[in-house]
């Protein structure tokens, strides 16, 4: 059949949330264009419902995720660096049409992308060395610290750097162990819900990430204000929002990340793994061995 004879068959873009790809609850969509303004494609228009679905999501996934051991969420990292490779080529596209950026550019950004992945697969059983470890003490206790992950995160994606910037700002959260909710970028989201579509054939456990499309001042100040999220990541707020999120973010004393200017493309450090790690530290009594009375 010759190819003039054939209907275009676009892509239907959905939200990612529990593992699974719902369309809004509300029905809605919004319009995405390309740096020249030409449509692209139709992405959902998350609402309320959707954020408080992600959230329940979210944190029924975090009891097995951060029960994982290091070395199982290192693998699962991995594979979705993996999984990234294998499907470079759509991301390519869907990123030089977002940002305006050449073929080559694009794929340049594209494979940090798919390094960065790997970059903290490496580091889920090493920040636990990194951070915690055994404290001096003036008495006879065994004196540890241990990071333990804070919980649920709310991300608000880069707006910029849909990709990228995406990706650094979601594999710190769940390679220590937290769940995640994530506001995708508003003029730019194709990549971050492509992006849900290699999450769910990684080996990650459904609702460990969950990625809502939309307005991020629709859905942000009911994600700062919900009492089931642990801490909130301003990363892609402009500055009137993130001061309104840090507000309501304040009423059950969440963690919060506060927006900054940040160069995606350098070395990425600890401090993104380090913002959501809460400290627990055990005192233990040391005891004596044997008639001579040694310590242990």
């Amino acid at each position: 059949m010759s190819d003039q004879n054939r209907l275009s068959v676009f892509k239907t873009y959905k939200l990612y949330v529990g593992g699974k790809f719902p369309r809004s609850e509300s029905g809605r969509v919004y319009e995405v264009q390309d740096h020249k303004g030409k449509w692209m494609a139709n992405a959902p228009l998350s609402s309320r419902k959707d954020a408080r679905d992600a959230v329940v999501a979210a944190r029924k996934a975090f009891g097995g995720w951060s029960g994982a051991t290091a070395y199982n969420r290192g693998q699962i990292l991995y594979r979705v660096a993996e999984m990234l490779e294998g499907r470079k080529s759509q991301f390519v596209r869907e990123v030089a049409h977002a940002e305006g950026l050449s073929k080559a550019k694009a794929a340049e950004v594209v494979e940090a992308a798919v390094d960065r992945w790997v970059w903290y697969a490496g580091w889920t059983d090493k920040i636990g060395q990194v951070v915690g470890g055994a404290n001096p003490v003036a008495g006879p206790f065994f004196n540890l610290s241990t990071p333990e992950p804070t919980g649920v995160v709310t991300v608000v994606a880069p707006q910029e750097s849909s990709f990228l910037g995406l990706v650094s700002v979601i594999a710190p959260v769940i390679a220590t162990g937290n769940t995640a909710v994530v506001i995708a970028s508003e003029k730019a989201p194709l990549p971050a819900l492509s992006l849900g579509e290699v999450l769910a054939t990684s080996d990650l456990p459904g609702g460990v990430v969950n990625i809502l499309s939309g307005k991020a001042a629709e859905m942000g100040p009911h994600l700062a204000a919900h009492q089931d999220v642990n801490a909130i990541d301003l990363t892609g707020a402009d500055a009137d929002l993130a001061r309104e999120l840090e507000i309501a973010a304040a009423d059950n004393l969440k963690r919060v990340l506060r927006r900054r200017t940040e160069d995606f493309t350098g070395s990425p450090g600890t401090d993104r793994m380090t913002a959501f790690l809460e400290t627990k530290t055990v005192w233990h009594p040391t005891g004596s061995l044997g008639a001579s009375g040694s310590a242990y």
